[in-house]
Parts: structure tokens; sequence; C-alpha cells
């Protein structure tokens, strides 16, 4: 059995939380750039997740601020889906990675670090991602900038869009 590894993230689960979701705030502001927005579709945004998991770790989130899955209507739902498949073209296209981890976290026992905004994780992944640094230096390897990260699968996303996908 292999095994998802990311002790660096406990710092993130146990530090204080804004009073405010993040998500909401983020995807009213309008600076998609500074807050990572990839993409806005009319019911769920995507973004970077800035707490990654691996390079090109992005989040499919509703704007509607619902706690979990089946909350969503049938038209969020639907849009997930279609955001999903964008941008999985998208990363494919700009970091080509060998596959992907799909999935949601529901509630704060499952994992989740935003438990009352439902948001679907989309995961790069490559041969030997996993690695010792994690185990025995408590540090994981991003090996990108997550801003250079963010404008190439902006700009893939801004071409998949323009084959005709969304």
């Amino acid at each position: 059995m292999k095994r998802l590894w990311a002790p660096w993230r406990i710092t993130y689960i146990l530090s204080p939380k804004p009073d405010k979701c993040i998500f909401c705030e983020y995807s009213k502001k309008g600076k998609d750039e500074d807050n990572y927005i990839l993409y806005r579709g009319k019911n769920v945004f995507i973004m970077m997740n800035i707490y990654p998991y691996n390079t090109g770790h992005v989040m499919i989130v509703p704007y509607r601020h619902v706690p979990t899955i089946e909350d969503l209507s049938f038209e969020e739902t639907s849009e997930m889906m279609e955001a999903l498949k964008l941008v999985i073209k998208a990363i494919r296209k700009s970091l080509n990675p060998s596959g992907f981890n799909v999935g949601f976290n529901i509630g704060r026992i499952a994992g989740a670090g935003i438990e009352d905004h439902i948001h679907m994780h989309v995961v790069p992944r490559w041969p030997g991602d996993t690695n010792f640094m994690p185990v025995i230096g408590d540090t994981k390897v991003i090996s990108e900038l997550l801003r250079d990260t963010y404008i190439k699968i902006k700009k893939a996303i801004d071409e998949v869009k323009g084959e005709g996908h969304g």
C-alpha cells in the first residue's frame, strides 16, 4: 500500500484560522492573481492551494458557502466536474504529470482544513514525488515557486478554453 504523507501540513492544520471563510473572501476580492485564482465559472472557481501537497495542487470551490457535497445543487456539482476536466487538461498541458489524486475532505476528522466550505482537491502526481525529505527532514520539496506554477496553469487553462472546452 502506498501512502501520501504530508506531515508539514500539520502546521497549517493547527494554526489559528481566520474568522471569515477564505474561499468566500478571496472569491469576492477581485484580486485573482494575488489570491491564486486560476479560473472563474458561473458557480465555481479554481484556485491554487498555497499549502500544496505537490506542485500544481489546486482546489475547485463553489462560490456558495456550504459544508458538504450533498448541499450542492445539480448546477454546482455539474460545473465542478466540468472545472475538474478543464483543470486536469490544463495541468497535463502545463506540468505533464503522470497521474492525479482528486477528492474531497468532508469534515475535520477526514482532514478538511476548511470544513465549512466544501472544495475539491486536484493533486498532480509524478513517479518519485514522495521521498524521504518529509520523513527525516520535516521538509516538503516543492520544486517550483507557486507564482510560476500559477502562470503556467493559468496560461494552459486559457489555451484549453480556446480549444473549445468551457
